[in-house]
């Protein structure tokens, strides 16, 4: 296989899973300086993808699967790409690379269609795997002879993801500790409890911490229907991603489910504080946030209400803040 000089790394699903892949970039850079790598991504994961400094170029997929078959294999091949990575296997776009006339088409072999349109096949299962998800990608690596293992802290110093050049969000913290709650995750994660979250934002002094809560437009109801304490500043529904990625990066700590916002926060290198259900495949081995100052509470999900939420008490999250925010 020859040496690479356009490549498009494909992952069409949520921020985590971006995320996640954004080291590829980094490795690439590194063995091959001189790569031009375009990212095919959705529309609400743009704004995650322009923060890596790796990426030369964006590539929407939601606008691109509203055009005709035909018209999606001409922009392929408009990009002159000789290599493509699927990180995530979408049938549409592996069919359309293979169109395309994209060379070397690199996959994983554990789908029918993958297996009939992709030429560099790498055989590997994610479920029955013991490695974490950014190590899983490195794996399809391997047809570009690139076969070094790396941890995660390594993973996390290749992302190259850093927050936008814009002015600051966040008022003046007159010496307090931010905190941002992200308590919903659009059902991608076993969540805590928009009560667990209230009651930890109880436990925080309002002398000495800052309290948010960030989520989605959609989500911003459903969280201020709940009952915080006064001193808890909502901003979910406010910012655009773009926005709302600045100002995680202004807080000191995040605490989330595994969830984009946790993700952002820690390749930003702000405290991720993570909350996991020990159930495979959805557990910190597998999902946790990489970065330089990652914090994992794990516990098995017990009932509440109609769904399972995660067993850790406030109190256990509020004294870990605390640790923090002393050191």
């Amino acid at each position: 296989m020859r040496t690479p000089e356009r490549i498009i790394i494909s992952r069409t699903d949520s921020i985590g899973d971006v995320l996640l892949t954004l080291p590829l970039c980094g490795i690439l850079k590194k063995h091959f300086p001189h790569i031009h790598i375009i990212f095919l991504g959705r529309t609400y994961t743009l704004d995650i993808i322009r923060c890596c400094a790796h990426v030369d170029e964006v590539l929407d997929w939601d606008q691109l699967r509203r055009r005709t078959p035909g018209e999606q294999v001409a922009a392929l091949r408009a990009l002159r790409a000789d290599t493509i990575i699927h990180v995530f296997p979408r049938k549409e776009i592996v069919w359309t690379a293979k169109r395309a006339g994209i060379p070397e088409r690199i996959a994983t072999a554990g789908r029918l269609y993958t297996l009939t349109k992709c030429n560099r096949l790498v055989f590997f299962s994610r479920k029955r795997s013991t490695l974490h998800e950014a190590q899983l990608n490195t794996r399809l690596l391997k047809p570009l002879h690139i076969t070094d293992d790396y941890t995660c802290a390594a993973l996390a110093a290749l992302a190259g993801f850093s927050a936008p050049a814009m002015p600051a969000v966040l008022p003046d913290r007159k010496g307090k500790f931010r905190v941002l709650l992200h308590p919903l995750s659009r059902g991608s994660a076993v969540e805590w409890g928009l009560d667990r979250f209230a009651a930890l934002a109880q436990l925080l002094d309002p002398d000495r911490f800052d309290v948010y809560t960030g989520g989605s437009a959609e989500e911003s109801a459903q969280i201020r229907n709940t009952a915080w304490p006064a001193h808890v500043q909502h901003l979910g529904g406010q910012f655009d991603l773009k926005t709302y990625i600045k100002a995680i990066g202004e807080c000191d700590a995040v605490v989330a489910a595994s969830t984009g916002p946790l993700h952002i926060g820690a390749l930003l290198g702000i405290h991720a504080v993570g909350l996991y259900a020990t159930a495979r495949p959805i557990h910190a081995g597998r999902w946790a946030p990489i970065g330089p100052r990652v914090h994992v509470l794990e516990s098995q999900a017990g009932p509440s209400g109609r769904q399972a939420a995660l067993a850790i008490s406030p109190l256990q999250v509020a004294d870990l803040l605390a640790a923090l925010a002393s050191g």
